[in-house]
């Protein structure tokens, strides 16, 4: 039978991104997507993941699920929280996108930078790696830093200032880490396009590897 992947996205700038990662590395498996920008809109306006925007990250997941889903991909850092509390509840896997990043990462070094454009990213994935390494059992040193101003200017059309401004913060990072974290997948379309003395890891290229892991087998 024809495996379904259900994507939730909370910025539409993401469904062709993601779009042509399941085209190249997920052959024979049907996809759709969920978009509700509010989401992040909610939770950049209050600063924190709330309980409400959470219940809701709960209701778009059982949409997803009830709409035939083998497998649900949430592609937003910010919202992890909510996406792990809602997998139990669920009845096929869920996965958060940064996940299979973090494990990365703690594979690859001791001394980890996580780069954000987000506030609101930031501390969840610092978070996420943190336990994530507590859970392969190894001791890290996580360096969290935030790219002001690049996820504004991205947002507001200027993708050439956000990448300008994620390539200083990548080089200035890179001379203090071992690996580097890429905290939000709107930060992907950067990864390749800078030389770096460490590896820089962005989340959907990882996040597509472990669905073919788990639906092209």
């Amino acid at each position: 039978m024809t495996k379904r992947l259900g994507l939730i996205h909370t910025s539409a700038t993401l469904v062709d991104v993601f779009a042509k990662l399941c085209a190249e590395r997920l052959p024979g498996v049907e996809t759709f997507n969920i978009v509700d920008d509010s989401l992040i809109k909610n939770t950049i306006a209050a600063g924190r993941l709330t309980p409400q925007t959470a219940r809701r990250v709960a209701g778009h997941i059982g949409s997803a699920e009830a709409a035939g889903a083998d497998h649900i991909l949430v592609t937003c850092s910010s919202i992890g929280a909510a996406v792990e509390a809602a997998e139990p509840l669920t009845g096929v896997p869920v996965t958060r996108v940064d996940q299979p990043m973090a494990d990365r990462a703690v594979a690859l070094g001791r001394r980890i930078g996580v780069l954000a454009t987000l506030a609101t990213t930031l501390d969840p994935t610092a978070d996420l790696v943190r336990r994530r390494a507590a859970a392969a059992g190894a001791e890290i040193e996580l360096t969290a830093r935030l790219c002001e101003g690049a996820f504004e200017a991205l947002m507001g059309g200027d993708a050439a200032t956000h990448d300008a401004r994620v390539a200083a913060a990548l080089a200035e990072l890179g001379a203090e880490v071992d690996v580097i974290v890429l905290a939000q997948a709107s930060m992907a379309r950067v990864a390749g396009t800078v030389e770096s003395k460490v590896p820089v890891l962005a989340s959907p290229p990882l996040a597509m590897d472990h669905l073919a892991a788990e639906l092209c087998r």
